[in-house]
Protein backbone atom coordinates (compact mmCIF):
# COMPACT_ATOMS: atom_id res chain seq x y z
CA UNK A 1 0.00 0.00 0.00
CA UNK A 2 1.35 3.42 -0.96
CA UNK A 3 1.09 5.95 1.84
CA UNK A 4 2.65 9.18 3.04
CA UNK A 5 2.84 10.93 6.35
CA UNK A 6 3.52 14.44 7.54
CA UNK A 7 7.26 13.96 7.98
CA UNK A 8 7.53 12.61 4.40
CA UNK A 9 5.81 15.71 3.01
CA UNK A 10 7.96 18.13 4.96
CA UNK A 11 11.10 16.33 3.84
CA UNK A 12 9.91 16.62 0.26
CA UNK A 13 9.30 20.34 0.66
CA UNK A 14 12.95 20.81 1.53
CA UNK A 15 14.22 18.86 -1.47
CA UNK A 16 13.79 20.94 -4.62
CA UNK A 17 12.78 19.03 -7.71
CA UNK A 18 12.80 15.59 -6.07
CA UNK A 19 9.20 14.56 -6.71
CA UNK A 20 7.58 15.91 -3.58
CA UNK A 21 4.88 13.33 -3.02
CA UNK A 22 6.19 10.33 -4.93
CA UNK A 23 8.07 8.91 -1.96
CA UNK A 24 6.67 6.85 0.86
CA UNK A 25 7.91 7.12 4.43
CA UNK A 26 7.68 5.43 7.77
CA UNK A 27 4.69 6.10 9.95
CA UNK A 28 5.01 8.88 12.51
CA UNK A 29 3.22 7.89 15.75
CA UNK A 30 1.44 11.20 16.31
CA UNK A 31 0.18 11.62 12.74
CA UNK A 32 -2.09 9.43 10.61
CA UNK A 33 -0.84 7.51 7.59
CA UNK A 34 -2.41 8.92 4.44
CA UNK A 35 -2.76 7.59 0.94
CA UNK A 36 -0.31 9.06 -1.55
CA UNK A 37 -1.73 10.91 -4.57
CA UNK A 38 0.64 8.78 -6.67
CA UNK A 39 -0.25 5.47 -5.01
CA UNK A 40 -1.48 2.22 -6.50
CA UNK A 41 -5.03 2.92 -5.27
CA UNK A 42 -5.17 6.03 -7.45
CA UNK A 43 -4.03 4.09 -10.52
CA UNK A 44 -6.56 1.33 -9.77
CA UNK A 45 -9.50 3.76 -9.77
CA UNK A 46 -8.20 5.54 -12.88
CA UNK A 47 -8.27 2.26 -14.81
CA UNK A 48 -11.95 1.83 -13.94
CA UNK A 49 -13.01 5.12 -15.51
CA UNK A 50 -14.94 4.77 -18.75
CA UNK A 51 -12.14 5.66 -21.16
CA UNK A 52 -12.76 5.96 -24.91
CA UNK A 53 -9.10 5.44 -25.80
CA UNK A 54 -8.95 8.84 -27.52
CA UNK A 55 -6.22 11.22 -26.34
CA UNK A 56 -6.63 14.97 -26.76
CA UNK A 57 -3.21 16.65 -26.58
CA UNK A 58 -2.73 20.39 -26.24
CA UNK A 59 -0.47 23.06 -24.80
CA UNK A 60 -1.36 25.75 -22.24
CA UNK A 61 1.16 28.58 -21.92
CA UNK A 62 1.05 30.84 -18.86
CA UNK A 63 2.84 34.11 -19.64
CA UNK A 64 2.60 37.90 -19.24
CA UNK A 65 0.20 39.49 -21.72
CA UNK A 66 -1.30 42.83 -22.68
CA UNK A 67 -5.06 42.28 -22.84
CA UNK A 68 -7.71 44.28 -24.67
CA UNK A 69 -10.85 44.31 -22.52
CA UNK A 70 -12.74 46.46 -25.03
CA UNK A 71 -13.76 50.10 -24.87
CA UNK A 72 -10.13 51.19 -25.03
CA UNK A 73 -9.26 49.39 -21.79
CA UNK A 74 -5.83 47.77 -22.09
CA UNK A 75 -4.22 46.02 -19.17
CA UNK A 76 -1.13 43.99 -18.41
CA UNK A 77 -1.71 40.68 -16.68
CA UNK A 78 -0.77 37.01 -16.77
CA UNK A 79 -2.86 34.89 -19.12
CA UNK A 80 -3.18 31.56 -20.87
CA UNK A 81 -2.25 31.97 -24.52
CA UNK A 82 -2.39 35.77 -24.35
CA UNK A 83 -6.19 36.04 -24.08
CA UNK A 84 -8.97 36.30 -21.52
CA UNK A 85 -10.65 33.95 -20.97
CA UNK A 86 -8.11 31.40 -22.13
CA UNK A 87 -8.95 29.24 -25.12
CA UNK A 88 -11.80 26.84 -24.42
CA UNK A 89 -10.99 23.13 -24.22
CA UNK A 90 -13.74 20.84 -25.53
CA UNK A 91 -13.55 17.05 -25.33
CA UNK A 92 -15.96 14.10 -25.06
CA UNK A 93 -16.67 12.17 -21.88
CA UNK A 94 -14.15 9.36 -21.53
CA UNK A 95 -11.42 11.08 -23.50
CA UNK A 96 -7.95 11.31 -22.02
CA UNK A 97 -6.75 14.90 -21.74
CA UNK A 98 -2.99 15.42 -22.08
CA UNK A 99 -2.40 19.11 -21.38
CA UNK A 100 1.18 20.38 -21.24
CA UNK A 101 1.55 23.49 -19.09
CA UNK A 102 4.42 25.77 -20.10
CA UNK A 103 5.30 28.24 -17.34
CA UNK A 104 6.65 31.41 -18.94
CA UNK A 105 5.77 33.67 -16.01
CA UNK A 106 8.35 36.24 -14.83
CA UNK A 107 11.09 35.79 -12.25
CA UNK A 108 10.77 32.80 -9.98
CA UNK A 109 6.98 32.60 -10.29
CA UNK A 110 5.66 29.07 -9.91
CA UNK A 111 2.23 27.94 -11.06
CA UNK A 112 -0.01 24.92 -11.73
CA UNK A 113 -3.31 23.92 -13.35
CA UNK A 114 -6.26 22.82 -11.24
CA UNK A 115 -9.10 21.16 -13.16
CA UNK A 116 -12.00 22.62 -11.22
CA UNK A 117 -14.89 20.23 -10.63
CA UNK A 118 -13.33 17.25 -12.38
CA UNK A 119 -13.26 13.86 -10.69
CA UNK A 120 -9.77 12.88 -11.79
CA UNK A 121 -6.69 11.11 -10.47
CA UNK A 122 -5.27 12.82 -7.40
CA UNK A 123 -1.75 13.39 -8.75
CA UNK A 124 -3.19 15.43 -11.66
CA UNK A 125 -5.27 17.79 -9.48
CA UNK A 126 -2.70 20.58 -9.68
CA UNK A 127 -2.31 21.60 -6.03
CA UNK A 128 1.30 22.29 -4.97
CA UNK A 129 2.68 21.07 -2.64
CA UNK A 130 -0.08 18.57 -1.86
CA UNK A 131 -0.42 16.65 -5.14
CA UNK A 132 2.62 17.83 -7.12
CA UNK A 133 5.70 20.01 -6.99
CA UNK A 134 5.02 23.56 -8.24
CA UNK A 135 5.82 24.10 -11.90
CA UNK A 136 8.84 26.39 -11.90
CA UNK A 137 9.32 29.32 -14.30
CA UNK A 138 10.77 28.10 -17.57
CA UNK A 139 9.55 24.55 -16.95
CA UNK A 140 6.79 22.35 -18.33
CA UNK A 141 4.46 19.81 -16.74
CA UNK A 142 1.96 17.52 -18.49
CA UNK A 143 -1.40 16.76 -16.89
CA UNK A 144 -2.83 13.47 -18.15
CA UNK A 145 -6.14 12.04 -16.95
CA UNK A 146 -9.40 10.47 -18.10
CA UNK A 147 -12.28 12.98 -17.99
CA UNK A 148 -15.28 10.68 -17.71
CA UNK A 149 -18.03 12.98 -16.38
CA UNK A 150 -19.73 15.30 -18.92
CA UNK A 151 -20.45 18.87 -17.93
CA UNK A 152 -19.32 22.48 -17.72
CA UNK A 153 -15.99 22.95 -15.94
CA UNK A 154 -12.98 25.29 -16.02
CA UNK A 155 -9.33 25.32 -15.06
CA UNK A 156 -7.09 27.78 -13.24
CA UNK A 157 -3.90 27.86 -11.13
CA UNK A 158 -3.85 26.74 -7.52
CA UNK A 159 -0.94 28.92 -6.39
CA UNK A 160 -1.43 32.08 -4.32
CA UNK A 161 -4.09 34.40 -5.73
CA UNK A 162 -3.17 33.83 -9.39
CA UNK A 163 -6.81 32.93 -10.13
CA UNK A 164 -7.56 36.69 -9.87
CA UNK A 165 -5.49 37.34 -13.00
CA UNK A 166 -6.41 36.13 -16.50
CA UNK A 167 -5.28 32.55 -15.98
CA UNK A 168 -8.53 30.66 -16.42
CA UNK A 169 -10.38 28.99 -19.27
CA UNK A 170 -13.50 26.86 -19.81
CA UNK A 171 -13.32 23.08 -20.06
CA UNK A 172 -16.40 21.54 -21.67
CA UNK A 173 -16.83 17.77 -21.51
CA UNK A 174 -19.52 16.84 -24.01
CA UNK A 175 -21.94 13.98 -23.46
CA UNK A 176 -21.95 11.62 -26.48
CA UNK A 177 -25.49 10.63 -25.40
CA UNK A 178 -26.65 14.20 -24.76
CA UNK A 179 -30.31 14.06 -23.71
CA UNK A 180 -30.99 17.79 -24.07
CA UNK A 181 -32.39 19.19 -27.30
CA UNK A 182 -31.08 22.59 -28.38
CA UNK A 183 -29.81 24.41 -31.47
CA UNK A 184 -26.65 26.06 -30.26
CA UNK A 185 -24.65 26.84 -27.14
CA UNK A 186 -22.71 29.77 -25.74
CA UNK A 187 -20.12 29.60 -22.98
CA UNK A 188 -20.44 32.63 -20.69
CA UNK A 189 -17.52 33.34 -18.34
CA UNK A 190 -17.93 35.92 -15.56
CA UNK A 191 -15.03 37.68 -13.85
CA UNK A 192 -14.22 40.56 -11.53
CA UNK A 193 -11.23 42.53 -12.83
CA UNK A 194 -8.60 44.88 -11.43
CA UNK A 195 -5.20 43.39 -12.39
CA UNK A 196 -3.01 45.95 -14.14
CA UNK A 197 -5.55 48.74 -13.65
CA UNK A 198 -5.76 49.61 -9.96
CA UNK A 199 -3.14 47.21 -8.66
CA UNK A 200 -2.51 43.48 -8.61
CA UNK A 201 -4.14 40.59 -6.73
CA UNK A 202 -0.99 40.48 -4.59
CA UNK A 203 -1.60 44.11 -3.61
CA UNK A 204 -5.19 43.26 -2.70
CA UNK A 205 -4.17 40.36 -0.49
CA UNK A 206 -1.49 42.45 1.19
CA UNK A 207 -4.07 45.09 2.07
CA UNK A 208 -6.81 42.72 3.21
CA UNK A 209 -4.42 40.70 5.36
CA UNK A 210 -2.59 43.64 6.97
CA UNK A 211 -3.50 42.27 10.41
CA UNK A 212 -1.75 38.96 9.68
CA UNK A 213 1.66 39.78 11.20
CA UNK A 214 2.86 41.32 7.98
CA UNK A 215 1.89 38.32 5.82
CA UNK A 216 2.56 39.33 2.23
CA UNK A 217 2.94 37.80 -1.19
CA UNK A 218 6.24 37.15 -2.88
CA UNK A 219 6.93 37.08 -6.60
CA UNK A 220 6.07 33.38 -6.80
CA UNK A 221 2.47 34.09 -5.81
CA UNK A 222 2.95 32.27 -2.50
CA UNK A 223 2.52 33.76 0.95
CA UNK A 224 5.52 34.76 3.01
CA UNK A 225 6.13 36.74 6.19
CA UNK A 226 7.66 40.18 5.74
CA UNK A 227 7.55 43.60 7.24
CA UNK A 228 4.25 45.26 6.40
CA UNK A 229 4.03 47.66 3.52
CA UNK A 230 1.42 49.69 1.72
CA UNK A 231 0.34 48.33 -1.68
CA UNK A 232 1.25 50.42 -4.69
CA UNK A 233 -1.29 51.15 -7.38
CA UNK A 234 -1.82 53.53 -10.23
CA UNK A 235 -5.23 54.91 -9.28
CA UNK A 236 -8.01 54.67 -6.74
CA UNK A 237 -10.21 51.61 -7.09
CA UNK A 238 -13.41 53.56 -6.51
CA UNK A 239 -15.99 53.21 -9.26
CA UNK A 240 -18.93 55.60 -9.72
CA UNK A 241 -22.15 54.06 -8.50
CA UNK A 242 -20.44 51.31 -6.54
CA UNK A 243 -20.10 50.87 -2.76
CA UNK A 244 -17.31 52.97 -1.40
CA UNK A 245 -13.80 51.82 -0.57
CA UNK A 246 -13.20 51.76 3.17
CA UNK A 247 -11.32 54.66 4.69
CA UNK A 248 -10.54 52.98 8.01
CA UNK A 249 -7.45 53.43 10.13
CA UNK A 250 -4.16 51.66 9.51
CA UNK A 251 -2.73 50.70 6.12
CA UNK A 252 -4.27 51.88 2.87
CA UNK A 253 -7.77 50.52 2.25
CA UNK A 254 -8.23 51.46 -1.37
CA UNK A 255 -9.26 47.98 -2.41
CA UNK A 256 -11.61 47.06 0.40
CA UNK A 257 -15.32 47.77 0.04
CA UNK A 258 -17.93 48.53 2.65
CA UNK A 259 -21.70 48.58 2.32
CA UNK A 260 -22.08 45.39 0.27
CA UNK A 261 -25.18 44.01 1.99
CA UNK A 262 -27.24 41.59 -0.10
CA UNK A 263 -30.69 40.06 0.51
CA UNK A 264 -29.33 36.83 -0.98
CA UNK A 265 -25.92 36.64 0.73
CA UNK A 266 -26.14 38.70 3.91
CA UNK A 267 -24.63 41.92 5.15
CA UNK A 268 -21.20 41.32 3.58
CA UNK A 269 -21.49 40.11 -0.02
CA UNK A 270 -17.91 40.88 -1.01
CA UNK A 271 -14.91 42.92 0.03
CA UNK A 272 -12.88 43.87 -3.04
CA UNK A 273 -13.61 46.93 -5.17
CA UNK A 274 -13.18 45.95 -8.82
CA UNK A 275 -13.22 48.66 -11.49
CA UNK A 276 -14.73 46.26 -14.04
CA UNK A 277 -16.89 43.17 -14.19
CA UNK A 278 -16.31 41.20 -17.36
CA UNK A 279 -18.34 38.78 -19.44
CA UNK A 280 -16.12 36.76 -21.75
CA UNK A 281 -13.29 39.21 -21.14
CA UNK A 282 -15.16 42.35 -22.23
CA UNK A 283 -16.30 45.49 -20.41
CA UNK A 284 -19.98 46.56 -20.64
CA UNK A 285 -19.30 49.50 -22.96
CA UNK A 286 -17.86 47.16 -25.60
CA UNK A 287 -19.53 43.84 -24.86
CA UNK A 288 -19.15 40.32 -26.14
CA UNK A 289 -21.99 39.48 -28.55
CA UNK A 290 -23.83 36.25 -29.34
CA UNK A 291 -25.55 36.46 -32.74
CA UNK A 292 -28.44 34.12 -33.46
CA UNK A 293 -31.94 33.98 -34.91
CA UNK A 294 -35.35 34.28 -33.21
CA UNK A 295 -36.80 31.01 -32.02
CA UNK A 296 -33.45 29.26 -31.56
CA UNK A 297 -33.03 27.27 -28.37
CA UNK A 298 -29.60 28.02 -26.91
CA UNK A 299 -27.74 26.37 -24.08
CA UNK A 300 -25.82 28.89 -21.97
CA UNK A 301 -22.94 27.39 -20.01
CA UNK A 302 -22.28 29.96 -17.27
CA UNK A 303 -18.98 29.92 -15.34
CA UNK A 304 -18.07 32.28 -12.50
CA UNK A 305 -14.28 32.59 -12.63
CA UNK A 306 -14.26 35.59 -10.28
CA UNK A 307 -12.28 35.85 -7.06
CA UNK A 308 -14.57 37.82 -4.71
CA UNK A 309 -17.89 38.36 -6.50
CA UNK A 310 -21.13 36.41 -6.81
CA UNK A 311 -23.25 37.42 -9.79
CA UNK A 312 -26.99 37.60 -10.28
CA UNK A 313 -27.41 36.73 -13.98
CA UNK A 314 -30.40 37.55 -16.19
CA UNK A 315 -31.16 37.87 -19.90
CA UNK A 316 -33.44 40.81 -20.55
CA UNK A 317 -36.84 39.79 -21.92
CA UNK A 318 -36.31 36.06 -21.36
CA UNK A 319 -36.87 33.23 -18.91
CA UNK A 320 -34.06 30.79 -18.15
CA UNK A 321 -34.56 27.06 -17.66
CA UNK A 322 -31.93 25.62 -15.30
CA UNK A 323 -30.78 22.17 -16.48
CA UNK A 324 -27.40 21.59 -14.75
CA UNK A 325 -25.29 22.89 -11.94
CA UNK A 326 -21.58 22.14 -11.54
CA UNK A 327 -21.77 19.72 -14.46
CA UNK A 328 -24.61 17.52 -13.17
CA UNK A 329 -28.25 17.53 -14.34
CA UNK A 330 -31.11 18.75 -12.20
CA UNK A 331 -34.86 18.63 -12.53
CA UNK A 332 -35.61 21.60 -14.79
CA UNK A 333 -36.63 24.86 -13.16
CA UNK A 334 -37.71 28.06 -14.94
CA UNK A 335 -36.27 31.23 -13.39
CA UNK A 336 -35.88 34.91 -14.15
CA UNK A 337 -32.44 35.26 -12.63
CA UNK A 338 -29.70 33.03 -11.31
CA UNK A 339 -27.18 33.56 -8.47
CA UNK A 340 -23.74 32.18 -9.39
CA UNK A 341 -20.99 32.12 -6.77
CA UNK A 342 -17.26 31.96 -7.45
CA UNK A 343 -16.42 28.50 -8.76
CA UNK A 344 -20.02 27.58 -9.56
CA UNK A 345 -21.31 26.70 -13.01
CA UNK A 346 -24.89 26.60 -14.26
CA UNK A 347 -26.31 25.45 -17.57
CA UNK A 348 -29.57 27.00 -18.73
CA UNK A 349 -31.75 26.78 -21.84
CA UNK A 350 -33.33 29.86 -23.39
CA UNK A 351 -35.51 30.31 -26.47
CA UNK A 352 -34.46 33.54 -28.16
CA UNK A 353 -36.84 36.36 -28.98
CA UNK A 354 -36.38 38.90 -31.80
CA UNK A 355 -34.18 41.93 -31.07
CA UNK A 356 -31.14 42.92 -29.03
CA UNK A 357 -31.06 41.80 -25.40
CA UNK A 358 -28.63 42.47 -22.53
CA UNK A 359 -27.19 39.53 -20.69
CA UNK A 360 -26.41 41.19 -17.36
CA UNK A 361 -24.28 39.95 -14.46
CA UNK A 362 -25.06 42.08 -11.40
CA UNK A 363 -22.21 41.98 -8.89
CA UNK A 364 -24.23 40.93 -5.86
CA UNK A 365 -24.08 43.58 -3.14
CA UNK A 366 -21.65 45.75 -5.13
CA UNK A 367 -24.28 47.51 -7.29
CA UNK A 368 -22.27 47.34 -10.54
CA UNK A 369 -22.71 45.11 -13.56
CA UNK A 370 -21.08 43.27 -16.39
CA UNK A 371 -22.94 42.97 -19.67
CA UNK A 372 -22.89 40.96 -22.89
CA UNK A 373 -25.39 41.03 -25.76
CA UNK A 374 -27.67 38.55 -27.46
CA UNK A 375 -28.53 39.85 -30.93
CA UNK A 376 -31.19 38.20 -33.09
CA UNK A 377 -32.47 41.29 -34.92
CA UNK A 378 -32.05 45.02 -35.33
CA UNK A 379 -31.52 47.41 -32.46
CA UNK A 380 -28.92 49.59 -30.79
CA UNK A 381 -26.56 48.94 -27.92
CA UNK A 382 -28.37 48.98 -24.54
CA UNK A 383 -27.13 51.29 -21.82
CA UNK A 384 -24.09 49.55 -20.26
CA UNK A 385 -25.66 50.10 -16.84
CA UNK A 386 -29.02 48.58 -17.82
CA UNK A 387 -30.85 46.62 -15.12
CA UNK A 388 -33.45 44.33 -16.74
CA UNK A 389 -36.51 43.66 -14.62
CA UNK A 390 -35.65 39.96 -14.58
CA UNK A 391 -32.92 40.71 -12.02
CA UNK A 392 -35.70 41.28 -9.49
CA UNK A 393 -37.76 38.28 -10.60
CA UNK A 394 -37.88 34.65 -9.53
CA UNK A 395 -34.57 33.38 -8.21
CA UNK A 396 -34.05 29.71 -7.35
CA UNK A 397 -30.97 28.92 -5.30
CA UNK A 398 -29.13 25.61 -5.43
CA UNK A 399 -30.78 24.40 -2.24
CA UNK A 400 -34.17 24.55 -3.98
CA UNK A 401 -33.06 22.39 -6.91
CA UNK A 402 -33.35 18.60 -7.09
CA UNK A 403 -30.85 16.24 -8.64
CA UNK A 404 -32.07 14.33 -11.69
CA UNK A 405 -32.95 10.71 -11.01
CA UNK A 406 -29.92 9.38 -12.88
CA UNK A 407 -27.38 11.19 -10.69
CA UNK A 408 -29.09 11.23 -7.29
CA UNK A 409 -27.15 9.34 -4.64
CA UNK A 410 -28.65 6.11 -3.36
CA UNK A 411 -30.27 6.78 -0.02
CA UNK A 412 -28.33 5.40 2.93
CA UNK A 413 -27.04 6.55 6.28
CA UNK A 414 -23.58 8.12 6.30
CA UNK A 415 -20.71 6.02 7.59
CA UNK A 416 -18.93 9.14 8.78
CA UNK A 417 -19.92 12.71 9.69
CA UNK A 418 -17.25 15.40 9.43
CA UNK A 419 -17.87 18.80 10.99
CA UNK A 420 -16.40 21.62 8.89
CA UNK A 421 -16.66 24.77 10.97
CA UNK A 422 -15.93 27.96 9.02
CA UNK A 423 -14.22 30.52 11.23
CA UNK A 424 -12.61 33.94 11.02
CA UNK A 425 -13.45 37.58 10.42
CA UNK A 426 -12.63 40.48 8.12
CA UNK A 427 -11.09 42.42 10.99
CA UNK A 428 -8.36 39.91 11.79
CA UNK A 429 -8.46 38.27 8.35
CA UNK A 430 -7.95 34.92 10.05
CA UNK A 431 -10.18 32.80 7.81
CA UNK A 432 -9.88 29.12 8.73
CA UNK A 433 -11.58 25.73 8.95
CA UNK A 434 -12.23 24.32 12.42
CA UNK A 435 -10.23 27.23 13.82
CA UNK A 436 -7.00 26.18 12.06
CA UNK A 437 -5.60 28.08 9.09
CA UNK A 438 -4.13 25.87 6.39
CA UNK A 439 -0.35 25.98 6.29
CA UNK A 440 1.31 25.29 2.93
CA UNK A 441 4.55 24.57 4.80
CA UNK A 442 2.82 21.76 6.69
CA UNK A 443 0.03 20.67 4.33
CA UNK A 444 -0.86 17.35 5.96
CA UNK A 445 -1.39 18.82 9.42
CA UNK A 446 -4.97 18.52 10.73
CA UNK A 447 -6.41 16.46 7.87
CA UNK A 448 -10.08 15.59 7.58
CA UNK A 449 -9.75 11.80 7.33
CA UNK A 450 -12.05 9.63 5.22
CA UNK A 451 -11.89 5.99 4.17
CA UNK A 452 -12.43 4.64 0.68
CA UNK A 453 -15.87 3.12 0.19
CA UNK A 454 -17.58 5.16 2.90
CA UNK A 455 -20.56 7.49 2.56
CA UNK A 456 -19.40 10.77 4.11
CA UNK A 457 -21.52 13.68 5.33
CA UNK A 458 -19.85 17.05 5.58
CA UNK A 459 -21.59 19.51 7.89
CA UNK A 460 -20.57 23.03 6.89
CA UNK A 461 -21.19 25.21 9.96
CA UNK A 462 -20.58 28.86 9.17
CA UNK A 463 -19.64 30.63 12.39
CA UNK A 464 -18.73 33.84 10.52
CA UNK A 465 -20.66 36.91 9.43
CA UNK A 466 -19.82 36.37 5.76
CA UNK A 467 -20.92 33.81 3.18
CA UNK A 468 -18.45 31.28 1.74
CA UNK A 469 -18.61 29.22 -1.49
CA UNK A 470 -17.16 25.89 -0.35
CA UNK A 471 -15.42 23.79 -2.99
CA UNK A 472 -14.34 20.15 -2.71
CA UNK A 473 -11.72 18.79 -5.12
CA UNK A 474 -11.98 15.44 -6.85
CA UNK A 475 -15.61 14.69 -5.93
CA UNK A 476 -19.14 15.95 -6.27
CA UNK A 477 -21.38 16.01 -3.24
CA UNK A 478 -25.14 16.13 -2.94
CA UNK A 479 -26.98 18.85 -1.06
CA UNK A 480 -29.04 16.98 1.51
CA UNK A 481 -31.00 13.87 0.58
CA UNK A 482 -32.39 14.96 -2.79
CA UNK A 483 -30.60 18.21 -3.71
CA UNK A 484 -28.32 18.80 -6.68
CA UNK A 485 -24.89 17.22 -7.17
CA UNK A 486 -22.29 19.96 -6.82
CA UNK A 487 -18.65 20.62 -6.04
CA UNK A 488 -19.13 24.24 -4.91
CA UNK A 489 -21.96 25.50 -2.72
CA UNK A 490 -22.87 28.71 -0.91
CA UNK A 491 -22.86 28.56 2.89
CA UNK A 492 -24.64 31.64 4.22
CA UNK A 493 -23.54 33.51 7.38
CA UNK A 494 -24.41 31.83 10.68
CA UNK A 495 -25.95 28.85 8.89
CA UNK A 496 -25.38 25.13 8.33
CA UNK A 497 -25.34 23.15 5.08
CA UNK A 498 -24.98 19.37 5.02
CA UNK A 499 -23.68 17.57 1.93
CA UNK A 500 -23.10 13.90 1.12
CA UNK A 501 -20.48 12.19 -1.02
CA UNK A 502 -19.13 8.73 -1.61
CA UNK A 503 -15.42 8.38 -0.91
CA UNK A 504 -14.69 6.69 -4.23
CA UNK A 505 -11.68 8.66 -5.49
CA UNK A 506 -8.67 7.92 -3.25
CA UNK A 507 -5.92 10.47 -2.72
CA UNK A 508 -5.40 13.88 -1.13
CA UNK A 509 -7.97 16.59 -1.87
CA UNK A 510 -8.43 20.22 -0.93
CA UNK A 511 -11.62 21.57 0.61
CA UNK A 512 -11.70 25.37 0.63
CA UNK A 513 -13.59 28.59 0.24
CA UNK A 514 -13.51 29.70 -3.40
CA UNK A 515 -13.13 33.33 -2.42
CA UNK A 516 -9.49 33.52 -3.54
CA UNK A 517 -8.50 35.79 -0.67
CA UNK A 518 -10.22 33.74 2.04
CA UNK A 519 -8.59 30.60 0.69
CA UNK A 520 -5.12 32.14 0.59
CA UNK A 521 -5.59 33.47 4.13
CA UNK A 522 -6.19 29.92 5.35
CA UNK A 523 -9.80 28.78 4.83
CA UNK A 524 -8.66 25.44 3.42
CA UNK A 525 -8.39 21.90 4.75
CA UNK A 526 -7.07 18.62 3.43
CA UNK A 527 -9.59 15.83 2.86
CA UNK A 528 -7.29 12.81 3.04
CA UNK A 529 -7.95 9.13 2.49
CA UNK A 530 -6.46 7.07 5.28
CA UNK A 531 -4.02 4.33 4.33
Amino acid sequence: MNSINRRTVLAGLGAAGTGLLAACGKDVPDTPSLLSPTGSQVARVEKKRGATGRVVSLNVTAAPATLDLGGGVLTKSWAFGGQVPGKEIRISAGDTLAAELSNQLPGATTTSLHWHGISLRSDMDGVPPVTQDPVRAGSNFTYRFVADKPGTYFFHPHVGVQVDRAMYAPLIIEDPKEPLSYDDEWVVVLDDWLDGLTGTPDDVFAELSHHMSGMDMDSTGSSRTTSSRSPSMSMSASTPGSPSASSGDGPSTRFRLTGTASPLLGRDAGDVNYPYHLINGRVPTDPAVYTGTPGRRVRLRIVNAGADTAYRVALGGHKLTVTHTDGFPVEHEEVDTLLVAMGERYDVLVTLDDGVFPLVALAEGKDVTGMALVRTGSGGLPDPAVRPKELDGRTVTAGQLRASDGVRLEAKDPDQVVRVKLTGSMGAYDWAINGKRFDMADPTANPLLVQEGQRVRLDFVNATNMWHPMHLHGHTYQLGDTGPRKDTTIVLPRSKVSVLFDADNPGLWMLHCHNAYHSEAGMMALVAYGA
